[in-house]
């Protein structure tokens, strides 16, 4: 062991008389670490929440979306849907149609997105299918008896149907706000279906405000016969989706839009890394109160030791060796306490990712509870901006006991 590292933990060791100063360095060890496990634990949950609600809009929606930018719809095209598929890097893609229309039961009435997807195609672009409770989406084509088709087929979200007062094997009024022209002016669009199902995602936004149709349907009820909203597609890397619109956007050209989902959430997501941010420069303070105390820890420590000091440097310690003797003191301060926030921030985590015992209300947040993600990176990040205010608050008490004159410090002992 070097005589500096020697020296630094023995001067950790407090004497009996010196209990005072023992008992301030480790409030800063429990400071910084205080300060380490609320810096992991915020970012792991914020990191989690924000994954949990990207999974969520993507297992509704897809990772990429072709329409026109000239209209709002575009004609149902296979040529189209073969140029997108073509894509090496595109696993699934189907056309789909989106509107705006009113859910009526005999209950009650809500405002809804509905939705027209291909019951055969939708299962490889969205979740929508894993989310399905009983069924899948192939219900949407329809309910059959003895093999005669009776009416269209709907899916609502849990919410929505709980809403309603309806539940699967009912039947709910679609109303479309646009109508259609007679002689006697614009009448509303209403047609009648059969819920063949409902679904869960999770997300209140959707489970209550989200209605699914088979895409013939949604081009009768919405009269696009022939036409389309437009086409989504799933690629294997959610991540790399920028890339892959771009190179769409080029192979496809005018009137065609293509758009990630990075760019259709850019506003949420920029606001969650902004959050995210924010509270990570704003817990780092608690940091440095830390290392105000670790500060304040040396300066005593140098106080006490100025006879050793003194003696030290008679014995023919340099200043050099001096300041690297309490450098290292309050680096090892430092170290403990990022070891230890790290150790009851991973376990702290851990609890809160296994048993959940803090709930959300779901119609506020995208989750039930507070979902949790560890990411190394995170973990090291935070770990090394904790040891470079540690050590930093240990320069000047470890300069100024270096700089302690012997003659001095040895003229009233």
């Amino acid at each position: 062991m070097k005589f500096e590292l020697f020296m630094s933990l023995r001067y950790l060791k407090a004497k009996r008389k010196q209990t005072f100063i023992s008992l301030i360095t480790w409030i800063s060890i429990g400071g910084v670490a205080v300060g380490v496990m609320a810096l992991i634990v915020v970012i792991s949950v914020m990191t989690g929440m924000q994954n949990e609600l990207r999974d969520k809009i993507l297992g509704t929606y897809s990772h990429i979306v072709v329409a026109s930018s000239i209209s709002t719809s575009m004609e149902e095209s296979d040529e189209i849907l073969e140029e997108v598929k073509s894509h090496p890097r595109v696993t699934a893609a189907s056309a789909y149609i989106h509107g705006e229309v009113m859910i009526s039961s005999s209950l009650r009435s809500s405002g809804a997105v509905l939705r027209g997807v291909d019951p055969m195609l939708e299962s490889g672009v969205t979740k929508i299918n894993e989310y399905m409770r009983e069924s899948g989406v192939d219900v949407l084509s329809g309910q059959y008896e003895d093999g005669e088709y009776l009416r269209d087929g709907i899916v609502l979200g849990d919410e929505l149907a709980a809403h309603l007062g309806v539940n699967v094997g009912e039947t709910v009024e679609v109303i479309s706000p646009k109508g259609r022209s007679t002689p006697m002016g614009i009448v509303p669009r209403i047609d009648r279906y059969y819920i063949a199902g409902l679904f869960h995602s999770g997300m209140y936004e959707y489970d209550s405000g989200m209605v699914i149709i088979s895409l013939k349907s949604a081009q009768h009820f919405f009269g696009m016969n022939g036409r389309i909203s437009g086409i989504e597609a799933r690629v294997e890397d959610l991540y790399e989706a920028g890339g892959i619109a771009r190179e769409l956007q080029k192979k496809l050209g005018f009137p065609y839009y293509v758009r990630d989902w990075m760019e259709m959430n850019e506003t949420l997501f920029a606001a969650l890394k902004l959050e995210k941010t924010a509270i990570f420069i704003i817990l780092v303070l608690i940091v440095f109160v830390a290392a105000f105390n670790i500060v304040s820890t040396m300066i005593m420590v140098t106080m006490e030791k100025g006879r050793d000091i003194a003696i030290l440097k008679t014995m023919g310690a340099t200043r050099k060796v001096i300041l690297r003797i309490f450098f290292l003191e309050g680096t090892i301060i430092g170290i403990g306490g990022t070891v230890l926030g790290n150790v009851l921030g991973l376990l702290f985590c851990t609890a809160l990712d296994r048993y959940q015992f803090i709930k959300l209300p779901a119609d506020i947040y995208p989750a039930a509870t507070l979902a949790v993600e560890m990411n190394p990176f995170d973990f090291a990040l935070i770990s090394g901006c904790a040891l470079f205010i540690t050590m930093l608050s240990a320069v000047y008490p470890a300069w100024n006991a270096s700089r302690l004159d012997p003659a001095e410090a040895l003229r009233y002992e």
